[in-house]
């Protein structure tokens, strides 16, 4: 009996540590793995660099191709452009021309890398 009443006498000096423990490690948690915490935090980061990486390859890929489009317009023919235009969209070629052909359908055309079908 003495042992319980000694346990119960105890107990009252953990129950409040033990409660800001518990709190404390609850907040610590979420500081860290929530839907705002740390490692989300560096989650976004990594996602916004990709992101990033990936919108400066898509405006070089587009500047490329606003610059062959604009030798197209009719106030700056460029006659290679036109003349490459033109044979690749009816598969006509020179007798001088090299056709070289890859496996897998697709060919490649060697002056711009665009795939072709």
């Amino acid at each position: 009996m003495q042992f319980l009443t000694e346990i119960r006498k105890r107990a009252r000096y953990l129950v409040q540590p033990l409660l800001a423990l518990g709190l404390f490690s609850y907040f610590v948690y979420h500081a860290l793995e929530g839907d705002r915490g740390a490692l989300a935090l560096m989650r976004l980061k990594a996602e916004i660099a990709e992101a990033e990486s990936r919108r400066a390859t898509v405006a070089a890929e587009r500047k490329l191709w606003e610059s062959r489009v604009s030798l197209l317009r009719p106030e700056s023919l460029d006659r290679d452009m036109l003349d490459e235009r033109a044979r690749m969209l009816l598969n006509v070629g020179r007798r001088n021309d090299v056709v070289v052909l890859v496996p897998g359908g697709t060919a490649r055309n060697a002056a711009t890398g665009v795939a072709q079908r």
